[in-house]
């Protein structure tokens, strides 16, 4: 598991691919979504019913085997405290070849557990991200964000993002904000060079 610092008081974090050992903190995070927010708590659902079948389906998804129509491969790192929690999520699609990924989603997507928003974990999440586009040789990322969410798109633009352009998503039904990263720009921490 890689480490890195992050948080408000400069905790140890690590950083890790989709794990079985990480079962009960996953499920600690989905009740925490279950309880604060629901809407997103759905993206994670599957992990409930099965969780060994989840795990090995985001491991799947980062070599690009079964893939639903319309998906590309996307690699997914969980940032894990020192007491064992998990903190945060990156994902990182390989491209953004499909017209909804080339225009509303981008190449990464993070989240934060509402019980560790506040924390400065969403940046530790989008470095940790960062990084991973570096390892796959990709030279600058598209991220989208709803406008009207100060938090996420303040994160990008600490992480290095310029903002192309506001528009309204019809997928979304609201006003996103669309932000390109240089990573040759950008070192490992994801603080520009």
């Amino acid at each position: 598991m890689q480490q890195t610092q992050a948080g408000r008081r400069g905790v140890t974090i690590g950083i890790s691919k989709p794990d079985m050992s990480l079962r009960d903190a996953f499920l600690v995070m989905l009740d925490d979504y279950d309880a604060y927010d629901q809407e997103d708590a759905e993206f994670y659902a599957g992990a409930r019913a099965d969780f060994c079948a989840y795990v090995q389906s985001l491991l799947d998804e980062e070599h690009g085997l079964n893939l639903p129509e319309g998906y590309v491969p996307c690699s997914h790192r969980w940032l894990v405290d020192e007491a064992g929690q998990i903190v945060g999520i990156a994902r990182v699609r390989h491209n953004i070849e499909t017209p909804f990924l080339a225009e509303e989603a981008g190449h990464i997507g993070y989240d934060v557990p509402p019980a560790h928003r506040g924390c400065r974990y969403g940046i530790a999440s989008l470095r940790a991200a960062l990084t991973e586009a570096r390892h796959l040789g990709l030279e600058r990322v598209l991220l989208c964000c709803d406008a009207d969410n100060p938090a996420s798109w303040r994160t990008i633009e600490a992480c290095g993002g310029v903002l192309e352009r506001e528009f309204h998503s019809e997928h979304f039904e609201c006003l996103v904000r669309r932000y390109w990263i240089e990573l040759q720009g950008v070192e490992a921490d994801g603080a520009l060079a």
